[in-house]
């Protein structure tokens, strides 16, 4: 099986934090599931900058221990990519990717990205510039669910018509975009009497009361808006003319926040005895399953891509009532995994003005999701006669759960997803290899080499044929001071150490008129330009004077 370097920083993978994010619970989980199930000898990790090593690799190792040998590349050395094949990004970040790798060689190593969220205004750009970054077809951009790779098409589509206008049909090859679903570790999820009991005893619950449960992120507008599980709970309840308990499993991003949506909620199903619980904690994020009869989620909104919980409420074998919508339409199988509730939104053209304020930036990120979401609805008599389906038949509950449990340990248990990615980063690394590799571009047309893009600024430009003497009084005891100051100090991006500068003044004091070629061969070949372009900061100084020929 093929292997790839794992592109990793906290804020991909680390849960420990007070306002969590799906992608980070969804990173979190990729990455157990590759320590624990990838067929490789080795592991390599790729340091992300900007994330000091040690507080990284710790983090790594919080997350599953690894008893395989592992090694770090740093963010800086994707020349050594090549070495292992594929670059693997917890991200859609693909093209800027794919510049970086442009000095290289565009098949120096194949990128895999992922999609999440695909509504944000940074991801669409991703999106629209994997057809103007040097991307390849040994590429590949996964999407998590046949939903939102059919709005990665979608985009894609007339971004491609839009340049076709100008510049004919496109013949540049294209990333792949692969379809494999997000996992879970299905073990962990496995609901226990003992947990049911421990959950309904802490939270008041009568053992023969019907549960609902919902977990996620409380957020009305970004996330999904409760209304509409709350309506259909209630008109559920009223129906059957028992009592049912809502647990909510989640966060908010403050304690005013979560305070709004909970008692807008709770007005909403007054028949509904409404529960609420910190999700964040590792045993609640496991457990919290065991206290439902069948999980709840009304998903509404762009911003979702996938959804994993209803992924962890099958594999705890809970029954689910879902919409149909976005990626829960390829997990949940209507009547074999619970009920799959119809959507209705605005046929393709109508949203014109919603796109049109946000490009703008009239409206934030968050307008233009809720904005979107707010003209969404559902089929309430659908939804009721679900509830009342699974309240009044524990065996078809039972029934459910099971098939969902099986699915979920069958289809989206990592030991089957791992596979998958490595399936694609071997058929990555094969397209790769299948044809000779082109020479390296250096040259970023739209990131240009600012002493080209600049070329009209300066009177002249230095040159090898040059000289270079020291300015009349100089030694190396008066140029340190001027070379080591603070004026001096900044910018310091490849050029001269203070060692080697006083190698320099040095070797000139017997070598007055020395060529600046010279001077750049007494240092190794890998030096060299460094050396010779940083002359130019020594004679900024003072140091030296630097002479075109006569």
């Amino acid at each position: 099986m093929s292997n790839a370097a794992l592109l990793l920083h906290t804020d991909a993978f680390v849960t420990d934090r007070p306002n969590l994010l799906g992608r980070q619970s969804a990173g979190e989980s990729f990455l157990r599931g590759f320590i624990r199930h990838a067929d490789v000898d080795q592991f390599f990790f790729w340091q992300y900058s900007g994330t000091e090593l040690g507080e990284l690799d710790a983090a790594v190792r919080q997350v599953a221990p690894i008893d395989k040998p592992y090694r770090w590349l740093n963010a800086s050395q994707r020349g050594l990519l090549s070495e292992v094949g594929v670059a693997n990004l917890p991200e859609p970040t693909i093209d800027k990717e794919a510049w970086a790798r442009h000095p290289y060689g565009t098949h120096a190593y194949s990128i895999c990205g992922l999609t999440h969220t695909t509504a944000t205004p940074r991801t669409m750009d991703n999106i629209s510039n994997l057809l103007l970054s040097p991307l390849q077809d040994h590429d590949a951009l996964i999407c998590t669910s046949s939903a939102v790779r059919a709005s990665v098409e979608t985009q894609l589509d007339g971004v491609r018509d839009y340049l076709a206008a100008d510049y004919g049909p496109r013949g540049r090859p294209e990333p792949q975009r692969v379809t494999i679903p997000l996992g879970v570790d299905t073990a962990p999820f496995a609901a226990t009497p003992a947990q049911r009991k421990a959950w309904r005893e802490r939270l008041e619950i009568p053992d023969d009361a019907l549960v609902a449960l919902f977990v996620g992120r409380f957020n009305a507008a970004e996330k999904m808006n409760p209304a509409l599980m709350a309506i259909a709970l209630e008109k559920a309840a009223q129906q059957l003319g028992q009592p049912i308990y809502w647990v909510n499993s989640g966060w908010a991003g403050t304690d005013g926040e979560a305070a709004n949506y909970h008692n807008a909620t709770r007005a909403l199903c007054p028949s509904v005895t409404y529960l609420v619980v910190d999700g964040r904690p590792p045993d609640v994020r496991y457990s919290i399953w065991s206290v439902a009869d069948f999980f709840i989620s009304f998903s509404d909104n762009i911003q979702e891509s996938y959804g994993l919980t209803p992924v962890e409420a099958m594999a705890a074998g809970l029954p689910c009532v879902v919409t149909d919508w976005d990626g829960y339409r390829d997990t949940v199988r209507d009547g074999e995994d619970g009920f799959s509730i119809d959507t209705t939104a605005p046929a393709p053209g109508d949203g014109f003005d919603l796109a049109y304020w946000h490009a703008n930036g009239w409206w934030t990120y968050t307008d233009y999701v809720a904005a979107a979401a707010q003209l969404t609805a559902i089929d309430f008599r659908q939804a009721t006669q679900a509830i009342c389906a699974l309240a009044g038949n524990p065996d078809l509950r039972r029934k459910l759960g099971g098939q969902a449990q099986a699915r979920a340990r069958s289809v989206f248990d990592w030991s089957a997803i791992v596979p998958q990615y490595q399936a694609l980063w071997a058929d990555q690394n094969a397209r790769r290899t299948a044809v000779p590799a082109p020479p390296g571009i250096m040259n970023n047309p739209f990131r240009p080499d600012p002493f080209r893009l600049y070329a009209s600024y300066p009177t002249r430009h230095l040159a090898k044929d040059w000289r270079a003497t020291l300015a009349p009084g100089t030694d190396w005891p008066a140029a340190k001071p001027l070379l080591s100051g603070p004026l001096a100090a900044y910018g310091g991006i490849n050029r001269p150490t203070l060692e080697e500068s006083e190698q320099i003044v040095s070797w000139l004091a017997t070598r007055p008129g020395a060529l600046v070629s010279e001077i750049a061969e007494l240092f190794p070949a890998w030096r060299q330009p460094a050396i010779f372009r940083g002359l130019l900061w020594i004679a900024r100084f003072g140091v030296i004077e630097l002479l075109p020929p006569a």
